[in-house]
């Protein structure tokens, strides 16, 4: 688990970017995880409440075997067990349950746990959360995450929620370990239209915004 680990990782500091999928058909995902490793991007999150979320974790991990594919919205232990037997490599969840963070922790998981407070970040990273999921990040802005790296400088955050192509780079100037994005990343008119080579160039240039924090 170790060296899948630190492949995980690997790929995810090339672009420090979640990609949240929600509510997408299963050929629509397959479309979208194509141009999105060919733009470059690494780490995409399926939703656990999409519909088919577990096919389609499944057949990603199949199809695509150079992204980072995991599970989001994950609300407690049967989402999380569903997940990893789908073959989630990470779990991200919206809130702080304290059982699904320690099950992904005692099985070497990357997880993402959400939290809001000062109180809830410390709390989520104490638990062991591998970095915190600002959420939601839209009413905090850049400021919050400035200041909560004040004190807290050790915590690895991961804002969600608001970021778009003309805020990235601030959240990652003002330390931001990564940010996960939905609808401002999976660009929802693109997708319908089935315009999956302007949505590819919409990719590379938010990952563009961030060449400099990508390794």
């Amino acid at each position: 688990m170790e060296n899948s680990n630190s492949v995980f990782w690997e790929r995810y500091h090339k672009a420090p970017i979640v990609g949240i999928i929600r509510g997408q058909s299963f050929d629509a995902v397959l479309e979208i995880a194509q141009v999105y490793g060919e733009a470059g991007l690494t780490t995409l999150e399926i939703t656990m409440n999409t519909e088919g979320a577990a096919s389609m974790i499944s057949a990603l991990r199949s199809k695509f075997p150079s992204l980072n594919i995991g599970a989001g919205t994950v609300c407690d232990l049967e989402d999380h067990r569903e997940a990893l037997d789908a073959g989630a490599q990470f779990i991200v969840t919206p809130i702080i349950d304290e059982l699904v963070i320690e099950h992904a922790v005692h099985e070497n998981i990357p997880i993402f746990p959400g939290a809001y407070s000062p109180t809830e970040i410390y709390k989520a990273w104490s638990l062991g959360a591998s970095a915190v999921k600002v959420f939601p990040a839209t009413q905090l802005g850049v400021e919050f995450i400035k200041d909560i790296l004040g004190p807290l400088d050790q915590i690895k955050l991961l804002p969600t929620g608001g970021i778009s192509k003309f805020n990235i780079r601030s959240f990652f100037e003002a330390g931001a370990f990564g940010v996960g994005m939905g609808s401002s990343l999976i660009d929802k008119k693109m997708v319908e239209e089935g315009d999956f080579m302007s949505l590819k160039k919409h990719f590379g240039n938010i990952r563009a915004e961030i060449a400099g924090f990508c390794e």
